[in-house]
């Protein structure tokens, strides 16, 4: 099954860059009710997913940061603890139910690492319940 049929498109998702400041980023977050999102380098490359953990972490291991100084803080400074990988729009189905074990949302790349929209947990376990009603 071609992924692109479950892809949900870069201009519906919800980004944010590694020059993001950390108000910025948890700002974001909240308003959207997102536990974690995508980061984009200024090129359109994926860079990787922030989740709330580790601007919490973060946060923790800086006793001195104060939400007001939280504006002075880029998210490239933030260290990303898990690393959600992405896959290339040409991976198969078996490639994205690995990775949505471990990951709420699967980020897709093109053939040059730009970041195209990601595919959600949600709909990969939508399509293996509809493969296993299939089967019965």
């Amino acid at each position: 099954m071609n992924i692109a049929f479950f892809l949900l498109p870069k201009q519906e998702v919800v980004c944010l860059t590694h020059d993001t400041t950390l108000r910025q980023a948890l700002e974001r977050m909240e308003f959207h009710r997102f536990s974690a999102v995508p980061i984009l380098h200024a090129d359109g490359s994926y860079y990787g997913t922030v989740t709330e953990g580790d601007l919490l972490w973060f946060m923790k291991s800086r006793p001195d940061l104060t939400f007001e100084s939280t504006n002075k803080v880029k998210l490239s400074e933030v260290p990303l603890r898990v690393t959600n990988r992405a896959v290339n729009i040409d991976a198969n189905m078996d490639d994205m139910i690995s990775l949505a074990k471990a990951q709420n949302f699967v980020p897709v790349v093109d053939d040059r690492n730009h970041f195209i929209g990601i595919v959600r947990r949600s709909e990969i376990i939508d399509y293996c319940q509809k493969g296993l009603s299939q089967r019965s």
